[in-house]
């Protein structure tokens, strides 16, 4: 993959672009993997799946990260939030199951 200043047109950029958002979707995905096994080992620990000092652990690392990487630590906060509300419910799905089961 090219980085975006050897990219000379927009085939080049939308490449770039498009592999990068594969390497993403994997990230997530392996992220979600952790999330259910994190359930699984709260569940057994009889924690709840939502640790609010985590959660501002994990937002608090993460503008770290992004702010390191040039990146609007701002719209990475909303990002992670989001995507940590997602693997709350997650979480709280499979507990669920488990206990309904």
């Amino acid at each position: 993959m090219k980085s975006p200043s050897e990219c000379v047109d927009m085939g080049d950029i939308r490449a770039g672009i498009d592999a990068l958002d594969r390497e993403l979707v994997a990230l997530l995905a392996q992220r979600a993997a952790f999330i259910d096994r994190a359930a699984e080992i709260k569940d057994a620990a009889g924690l709840p799946a939502n640790i609010p000092a985590r959660v501002e652990e994990v937002v608090a690392k993460v503008r770290g990260a992004a702010e390191e990487a040039g990146f609007d630590a701002d719209l990475a906060e909303r990002l992670w939030r989001e995507m940590i509300g997602w693997s709350i419910a997650r979480e709280e799905r499979q507990m669920g199951a488990k206990k309904d089961g």
